[in-house]
């Protein structure tokens, strides 16, 4: 499979930065951040979140088929929907066995946990919804996509903490370079934020506090940075063989021609203090790629905002990376999407490439005096070859990603 080039012929979104491609590739490109403070959080210890910006499932999707899906299955589809028309593919002809969909979430619904357990308590299991387990299992994130879609060939949800979107993308390319499907909508989705997963987040203390000030919140790579801001949304990613998108004169954004994965074994939240794991990944990305570590032009980081994932990143970038490529972190302006984080900023590395133009690292006013790297600190033009995107998750999981141009 090393050496085989996988297409991504369709992008969709929905973020902090908006719905739709258009407007988050805007608002990372802008450094425009959207933490706030969360009135659903209003009793948290930590009350600051980054939310999807008028999202309406009723609208988006129908009313009858949103009251069916908890947050993360509804931002799925939007994005799904969005990506598959940006292919230009038609589910209704094409061949559905040979349609894939391999998606990424850490936790599946907790909203619709949350709001059943209180029915429970208050008013008894009797009245506890029969849609409490197909609206919350992480499995439904797939089989409710291809339900929508028609698709009947493998159908996979990968739970890899915060590199499951990612995790996702890696597999859809295993997948289609194994002949297994001709097409493969891969990503991730996540709607965790909940009063309880936040409390949880708190009480860790992986969460900025710096709710004097929401919008400043989430500062990669700052010497004053104090941990991530939660943020919710979706990206899903159209995928097929580069030989099939030209024999159909589709429009390829970029290329996935690199994918590495690998666990630290070191720590359950923690990641290795060298960043041995994500070195690891990013290695075995590049082998994959047939690309040598100096090649590497630019770097969608997986910059968290929390001391020790910053510090980690950037030593193994500048000890790995010998070409000094320009690094930037999206979740200054997002904020960290989790399970979706990976997916999502490969969106973004891809539009980099396409584009040429690499977002600035929104809230970085002062770079950690320990990090010696190249961040971007304004939007900055220039052509990218090989760019990669890191994404690692609690439990010490790693996934790399190589893109190239089309």
């Amino acid at each position: 499979m090393a050496g085989m080039d996988i297409a991504v012929t369709g992008l969709g979104l929905v973020t902090p930065g908006g719905i739709g491609v258009g407007p988050s590739w805007a608002a990372v490109c802008d450094g425009r951040p959207t933490a706030a403070l969360d009135p659903v959080l209003a009793n948290n210890p930590v009350r600051i979140s980054s939310r999807v910006p008028g999202f309406d499932p009723d609208a988006l999707l129908s009313a009858r088929r949103a009251h069916r899906l908890d947050r993360f299955v509804q931002f799925a589809l939007v994005a799904a929907h969005e990506a598959v028309a940006d292919a230009r593919l038609d589910p209704t002809t094409w061949d559905g066995a040979r349609v894939g969909v391999v998606l990424g979430c850490a936790d599946g619904g907790p909203g619709t946990v949350e709001d059943q357990h209180d029915v429970l308590r208050e008013r008894g299991a009797a009245q506890v919804s029969p849609l409490l387990l197909p609206m919350q299992l992480p499995n439904m994130l797939a089989g409710q996509t291809a339900i929508e879609f028609g698709a009947t060939g493998p159908n996979l949800v990968v739970a890899t903490a915060c590199a499951s979107g990612a995790t996702a993308i890696g597999m859809a390319r295993d997948l289609l370079a194994l002949g297994r499907c001709d097409v493969v909508l891969a990503g991730g989705s996540e709607a965790m934020i909940t009063p309880l997963v936040m409390a949880g987040f708190a009480q860790m203390g992986a969460l900025s506090r710096r709710e004097d000030d929401p919008s400043s919140a989430s500062r990669p790579f700052d010497a004053d940075r104090d941990g991530f801001v939660a943020g919710e949304g979706a990206g899903i990613l159209v995928m097929e063989r580069v030989v099939d998108a030209r024999a159909r004169g589709a429009h390829i954004h970029g290329r996935i021609i690199g994918f590495g994965a690998t666990a630290d074994a070191h720590h359950m939240t923690s990641p290795h203090p060298d960043g041995a794991g994500i070195e690891a990944a990013v290695r075995a990305a590049l082998a994959d790629a047939g690309a040598d570590p100096d090649d590497v032009q630019h770097v969608n980081a997986h910059g968290t905002s929390t001391p020790l994932n910053d510090l980690a990143e950037a030593r193994m970038i500048k000890r790995t990376l010998q070409g000094d490529p320009l690094v930037t972190s999206t979740k200054g302006v997002t904020g960290h999407l989790l399970g979706a984080a990976g997916a999502v900023e490969a969106a973004f590395a891809l539009l980099s490439v396409e584009h040429e133009m690499v977002p600035p690292t929104a809230g970085l006013r002062i770079p950690d005096g320990r990090i010696d790297i190249k961040l971007a600190q304004s939007a900055t033009c220039m052509p990218i070859d090989l760019a990669l995107s890191n994404s690692c998750g609690f439990g010490g999981q790693n996934t790399a990603l190589a893109i190239a141009p089309a």
